[in-house]
């Protein structure tokens, strides 16, 4: 039995699709869905069809990664803090406003960790960040993984949420974290995603990395005028669309940081344009 498990889509529609055939070339209909499904590139909707036809014509499973939690929190309470125009909240703002009743609905359907179980194979978690909170970074080397990967008796765990894709192994046990379909960290600018191969009763994990079309996905943010939306924020994902080395999250602590310095205290969301353009000049060279 073979599954594909794919994780932090953000809406790149053009690079789920590639992945969705080349997994139905290698004879998988199984596939495990880790969160972020939308958020900073174009036309979210085109995204979200597919992911409900995937979920009609295959064994798909959803979790919920921390962009859904931002679209659940938002329906409850809107945040007057997210502004259009802006590099700090634009993207959120942009694609909330493109999602309908049923997709945020759908959201709220999905739970945040689950134990997977397949007849004759080791049981496995699966999450978005960690299983314990959808936006917790399970980095490689840090003792905060490897508490995480005692306190759970299975051997295996697949996360995603740091967009890099690789294998932490500790006591017996693995973490694999998946990659970004959408938009990952280390690849070239490949769409990234893992096949999980069962055989003994356990799994063997194979890590792909696909080209697809780049730049539609590119242009497409400039038809739909994602510049304006979030001016910094989506230079930064051009860039890392096409070789995937400078992460958005990386700009934005280097912004905060320089608003801190400027001006003494730096609070997410309240950051000045000017301060994104000047760690945007510093880091996409």
């Amino acid at each position: 039995m073979d599954i594909a498990v794919f994780s932090d889509i953000h809406g790149n529609y053009e690079a789920l699709k590639t992945c969705i055939e080349y997994a139905l070339r290698r004879n998988i209909d199984t596939f495990l869905m880790l969160g972020d499904y939308v958020a900073e590139l174009a036309y979210p909707k085109r995204a979200m069809k597919m992911i409900y036809e995937m979920k009609e014509k295959y064994n798909c499973t959803f979790i919920r990664g921390n962009k859904e939690d931002y679209w659940i929190d938002y329906r409850r309470e809107p945040n007057p803090n997210w502004k259009a125009n802006d590099s700090t909240t634009g993207m959120l703002l942009y694609a909330y406003e493109r999602l309908n009743v049923s997709d945020i609905d759908f959201f709220e359907t999905m739970p945040i960790v689950k134990r997977m179980e397949f007849e004759g194979r080791e049981p496995f978690i699966i999450c978005h960040g960690s299983p314990f909170r959808t936006n917790e970074k399970m980095i490689f080397g840090t003792d905060r993984i490897r508490e995480i990967m005692d306190d759970f008796e299975e051997n295996l765990i697949i996360c995603g949420h740091t967009h890099k894709q690789g294998i932490e192994e500790h006591n017996g046990k693995r973490v694999l974290n998946t990659g970004a379909l959408g938009i990952p960290l280390g690849s070239d600018g490949k769409a990234q995603f893992i096949i999980l191969h069962g055989g003994n009763g356990s799994w063997k994990e194979e890590f792909v990395s696909l080209e697809y079309d780049c730049e539609k996905v590119i242009a497409d943010m400039y038809e739909d005028d994602l510049f304006t939306h979030a001016p910094c924020w989506s230079r930064i994902t051009e860039k890392l669309l096409r070789d995937g080395k400078v992460s958005n999250g990386s700009v934005l602590a280097r912004a905060m940081e320089l608003c801190g310095e400027a001006e003494g205290k730096c609070i997410w969301p309240h950051i000045p344009e000017k301060y994104w353009e000047q760690a945007v000049s510093e880091m996409l060279k």
